[in-house]
């Protein structure tokens, strides 16, 4: 009977030699292999081991202190390849200091070219990024100096008189992955990891270039005692494997707690158990946000304002089964999780692979996304993925923003120390803050704004003292908040003029309500309107 190879997280990273590239599967810190990335990091530290590496990751894995965290080591890694940093302020740095090569890909086409790359081809071909910082003709996804006169990883293309982005591929010589059980012959399994992601395709993706597969796992069984169904690595494709020694510290299932057996699906929590979000502007402008709803819509919710609220908020207002809230992990109705454990859920109705959801978000596209707002410019751009030198990275945003149907972008007027007071019907300004959101021309291209337009995409920008939409003139002023003055503390405090709708309307007085609902759901179950018209 075949047997797997079972080694310790020290032998496991020596098999890591100078000069790699290292793919890791994770998100946030879910299905992270720490106990390997812990041991990679000491050795480095002791021995100038392994170094000259080269870090690709789809999605970003870590919670501010773990994670891939451990690779942050200037000389250790020479290049990254990733989507997301916005919760790694080490790789933030030394991307900003370029201390390493940084490039920045969707994070859906990183996750389906493992899929390109497993089957044979030489990349992968897309819409995505067209237009935006990804685009060569703009940055290339370059995201500092040291990286701007490098080769370009995307090409341009056109097939059938249509341009597309080609992905070229990127050849795996190590595939870090995290099971939760395997039996001896190294069958693994995922079922209590609070995501699916896309380890198959990663690791079949090494496979084709000859790499080997490192797998991280918190318990082994008896080979035949795990349902065929469950494995989702065969044994036959992973060289070794680490039994984590320390689970607790090392195999958490999330940043903020070692199991919770309601984020693996295997129970369901008591609705009422999930306590409303307290009121603050955040949960203000998600209130807001949610106007845009409709009865069955497929909902997306990115980082930030999206994901932290608007699920609570769907939950406390009683009309998360009058729609389909989803994340680009891959999960299905439920309430949301946020900030450090970012894409997880309890109470789920589905859950498939990270890059299967990619599939979705980037042909039929979903109905509507919600997403953060760094920065929006004149001509309805909108820039979400870098702010001086700090980039965040594009994470999913890309892939979801250019094919929703309609784009909600959810975030404060300004940035950087505004205050504010919601209180009988009315907003007030306490302090504003010290950043100006709303520029003439937006420092990096997340989100095309005249492609948008072009193509009549449905756009909302939703604030906590105004909203607006793009139509095919630019950026269009479409209601304001009540105890809020037009032109001081709106117009005045933008780089540009926007156009101002003939129809200006005043945010519904319902959203300043802060214990209990706000009254999203009516008797007759359709979503409530929004506000009313200024005289």
């Amino acid at each position: 009977m075949l047997k797997a190879n079972f080694v310790s997280a020290k032998e496991a990273a020596a098999k890591i030699k100078d000069g790699n590239t290292v793919c890791t599967i994770a998100m946030t810190l879910v299905s992270a292999s720490e106990s390997i990335l812990k041991e990679l990091e000491k050795s480095y530290l002791d021995t100038g081991h392994p170094s000259n590496l080269t870090l690709l990751h789809s999605c970003g894995q870590s919670d501010r202190k773990d994670g891939i965290q451990h690779l942050a080591h200037e000389g250790m890694v020479t290049k990254i390849i990733g989507s997301h940093w916005g919760l790694q302020p080490r790789w933030m740095d030394m991307i900003a200091n370029s201390q390493v090569e940084a490039y920045c890909l969707p994070q859906g086409q990183i996750a389906q070219l493992y899929r390109s790359m497993a089957c044979g081809l030489p990349g992968k071909m897309s819409k995505v990024g067209l237009g935006t910082f990804i685009d060569p003709r703009v940055e290339g996804g370059k995201m500092n100096e040291r990286t701007k006169p490098l080769k370009d990883i995307v090409d341009i293309i056109e097939y059938d008189g249509e341009e597309y982005m080609f992905y070229k591929q990127i050849p795996i010589d190590v595939c870090v992955i995290r099971g939760t059980v395997c039996d001896e012959m190294g069958n693994l399994t995922t079922t209590e990891e609070a995501m699916k992601l896309e380890v198959l395709p990663a690791v079949l993706a090494a496979k084709r270039y000859g790499g080997i597969v490192i797998a991280q796992v918190k318990q082994v069984v008896q080979t035949g005692t795990i349902n065929p169904k469950d494995v989702t690595v065969p044994g036959v494709f992973i060289d070794d494997i680490v039994v984590c020694e320390n689970p607790r510290e090392d195999h958490r299932q999330t940043s903020s707690w070692y199991f919770d057996p309601s984020y693996c699906g295997q129970v369901r929590v008591p609705q009422g158990n999930i306590p409303p979000a307290p009121f603050n502007e955040r949960k203000f402008i998600a209130r807001r946000g949610t106007q845009e709803l409709y009865d069955g819509a497929v909902v997306n919710l990115g980082t930030g304002i999206p994901n932290d609220m608007v699920g609570k908020v769907c939950n406390e207002e009683g009309v998360s089964d009058d729609i389909m809230i989803t994340v680009e992990s891959g999960i299905y109705g439920g309430v949301q999780a946020g900030g450090i454990d970012f894409g997880i859920g309890q109470n789920l109705y589905a859950m498939i692979g990270h890059h299967e959801q990619m599939d979705y978000y980037n042909g039929a596209g979903v109905d509507i996304t919600y997403m953060g707002l760094g920065e929006l410019g004149e001509d309805g751009s909108v820039n979400s993925t870098k702010m001086g030198s700090r980039c965040t990275g594009a994470g999913g945003f890309i892939d979801i923003t250019q094919n929703a149907k309609k784009v909600v972008f959810l975030g404060t007027f300004t940035a950087s120390g505004a205050k504010y007071q919601f209180a009988d019907g009315r907003l007030t300004i306490l302090q504003e803050g010290k950043i100006r959101k709303m520029v003439k021309q937006v420092a990096q291209l997340s989100f095309n704004g005249p492609m948008a337009r072009e193509k009549g995409q449905e756009v909302t920008i939703v604030t906590e003292r105004a909203v607006f939409c793009l139509c095919k003139e630019g950026v269009e002023l479409i209601e304001i908040a009540p105890g809020i003055d037009l032109q001081t503390q709106v117009l005045d405090m933008m780089d540009f003029q926007p156009l101002i709708s003939p129809k200006l309307m005043l945010m519904d007085e319902s959203l300043f309500i802060q214990d209990g609902p706000f009254g999203l759901k009516l008797k007759d179950k359709s979503l409530k309107i929004k506000g009313k018209q200024i005289d």
